[in-house]
């Protein structure tokens, strides 16, 4: 057992005493039929820029990042995706929307 493991507890003198770990087993991806997707425009709290949000992805951090680039990639600007939601600058709400479908997800 590794010392970096150890959260919060330094040292315990009770024999029985368990490590806690705060691993927490990400949810698994559900497939684009069964996923429901908010898409939505958002200015505030950007600096007066607009984005485009899309909420309600459950699973990997690994497949929101993929769907986030493939989004991205294909309306040719950046952003981010994280927190289980991605953002998208500039306001796409519509080439978004369609991306969307064309993979399967429903809206």
């Amino acid at each position: 057992m590794s010392k970096k493991n150890r959260v919060g507890v330094v040292y315990s003198t009770n024999p029985d005493f368990q490590y806690q770990y705060d691993d927490e087993p990400e949810a698994a991806t559900l497939p684009p039929q069964q996923q429901k997707l908010r898409i939505s425009i958002e200015r505030h709290h950007r600096g007066g820029k607009t984005v485009t949000l899309v909420t309600g992805f459950v699973g990997t951090d690994d497949d929101l990042q993929a769907l986030g680039r493939r989004l991205k990639n294909k309306c040719g600007v950046g952003g981010s995706a994280k927190d289980g939601e991605i953002i998208i600058q500039g306001e796409h709400a519509d080439r978004v929307k369609q991306l969307l479908a064309e993979e399967g997800y429903r809206l």
